[in-house]
């Protein structure tokens, strides 16, 4: 039965392979810990309120999230009850609220706002609420009339004759990965590897240079 015998080569590598496996389960549990981190932002309040009901419709609707959303790909639609799109202009971010403003001379009746931001995360995130306005905003009249002309003016989401929009580019929707960890790790072993066999190298050149 062949015996195990010390050197302090052997010595070396049980000390070397302690070292890369400690290292190894503190970076494993970095990397656990680091995904939780990355959850998407979640909507804190909307003005106007989900389902409630104004005197007239507003100048402006917003959303107020648990972050700063980033301004790729958002998009807010103010629909009234026949499909027509009150959004007037780009969505206006400042800090952790996005804002649309409306065009002057909304009806009353039923409104859904349709909204799409891009989270801290990159992550696209959407969802709908509605209001109601008892009464028609200021210069509903003559809007209505623009309205029906051929002179439309095109909001968000609505083509110009002829024109196609294209879809508007978003961030991966996946989860953002920690690589910069991976790639740690994986320099780290590579370099106690090398270290443990040049070391291993030259105790065993210098035992067979005493015998």
């Amino acid at each position: 039965m062949p015996s195990y015998r010390y050197t302090p080569a052997s010595a070396l590598i049980r000390c070397l392979t302690a070292v890369l496996l400690f290292v190894a389960a503190a970076l494993g549990q970095t990397v656990l810990a680091a995904a939780p981190a990355s959850a998407h932002d979640s909507v804190e309040s909307t003005s106007p309120a989900a389902d409630a009901s104004l005197p007239a419709p507003p100048e402006k609707v917003s959303i107020t999230l648990s972050n700063h959303p980033l301004a790729i790909g958002s998009q807010i639609k103010v629909n009234d009850a026949g499909g027509t799109n009150w959004a007037d202009g780009d969505v206006q971010i400042v800090d952790n609220v996005a804002s649309q403003p409306l065009k002057p001379g909304a009806p009353a009746g039923r409104f859904t706002v349709q909204w799409r931001v891009a989270s801290s995360d990159g992550h696209p995130i959407e969802g709908t609420f509605g209001f109601t306005a008892a009464a028609a905003a200021p210069g509903a009249a003559a809007s209505a009339g623009a309205s029906t002309g051929a002179n439309t003016v095109p909001t968000m989401g609505t083509a110009e004759p002829g024109t196609t929009i294209a879809p508007t580019p978003v961030k991966d929707a996946s989860e953002p990965f920690p690589w910069s960890i991976v790639i740690f790790v994986a320099v780290a072993i590579g370099i106690l590897v090398a270290l443990g066999l040049m070391a291993k190298r030259r105790l065993q050149a210098g035992d067979d240079d005493r015998a």
